[in-house]
């Protein structure tokens, strides 16, 4: 990977927290180290408490490092968002995520800013092609969101992070609240839309992962274990990754015999209408 390639530089990164009544600290990141590339879709997994919430929230600039540094395009995370740098996020509880006095129009326009140029002419225009890209129809867009399904919601809330434009796409556990057949569905939208977005799907299911993402970062105790593409899942070298993978790569091959099965058909196998 050559340095014009890097988008996302994770560098030295340590984060530790203090334990409550004089528990001492507890290290959540230790000495986290790895690059994505411009337009890369990598998945982050591993287990609770392995560090991927915190990780989440240094990205996002919630919360600074100990020691170490995140760089975008080789600048510092907030020296980059300064300068015009464009970060989207999409977390995993749709329900909390929309206002639910919105309609489900207002909730996509505020994805755009109060600095948006566009007319307000031109901001329903908008609003109405980004609910397209992502599969829902613009006559729900005076619907609130209590009026809507679970994973027309979701849609909701990635229009509205795609309506920033931004460079930089998270991911935080974006499907794991929703069931089986929408979950696939979603993360066929995520493949279809992603362009040169750059993107990282944080989730605790490796199956997800290895569907919709270019490569998959493995957390282990705060530390980057693996990094590879998923086409090279066969050799992997951490045990933990390996263990894992044995329970996904059959679901993975049934999954990817039922999309030869509803070849043509444009839905994703067993789904049903969000």
């Amino acid at each position: 990977m050559s340095g014009s390639d890097i988008f996302l530089a994770v560098r030295d990164i340590w984060k530790t927290y203090a334990v409550p009544h004089g528990g001492g600290s507890r290290p959540v990141l230790q000495g986290l180290d790895f690059c994505l590339e411009r337009g890369e879709m990598a998945g982050l997994v591993g287990e609770s408490g392995s560090g991927k919430s915190t990780l989440a929230r240094l990205l996002l600039g919630l919360e600074r490092p100990d020691r170490g540094i995140v760089l975008l395009e080789g600048q510092p995370l907030r020296q980059w968002r300064a300068r015009g740098g464009r970060l989207s996020v999409v977390f995993q509880d749709y329900v909390t995520s929309v206002d639910p006095g919105f309609t489900l129009a207002e909730a996509v326009d505020e994805g755009l800013g109060p600095g948006c140029r566009l007319s307000r002419r031109e901001r329903r225009r908008e609003v109405d092609r980004l609910l397209e890209r992502v599969g829902l129809s613009p006559s729900l867009s005076g619907r609130l969101p209590h009026e809507l399904s679970g994973g027309q919601v979701q849609r909701a809330c990635i229009a509205r992070a795609l309506a920033a434009r931004p460079s930089f796409l998270v991911l935080d556990e974006a499907v794991s609240s929703l069931d089986v057949p929408v979950q696939v569905q979603i993360l066929e939208l995520l493949r279809d839309i992603r362009s040169d977005t750059t993107c990282l799907f944080i989730t605790h299911d490796l199956q997800a992962a290895t569907l919709v993402c270019d490569s998959l970062l493995v957390l282990d105790q705060g530390r980057c274990a693996e990094h590879l593409p998923v086409s090279q899942l066969g050799s992997a070298r951490s045990p933990r990754l390996r263990r894992m993978l044995e329970t996904v790569v059959p679901f993975r091959s049934a999954w990817d015999g039922s999309c030869d099965e509803a070849a043509g058909t444009g839905r994703a196998p067993g789904a049903t209408k969000v």
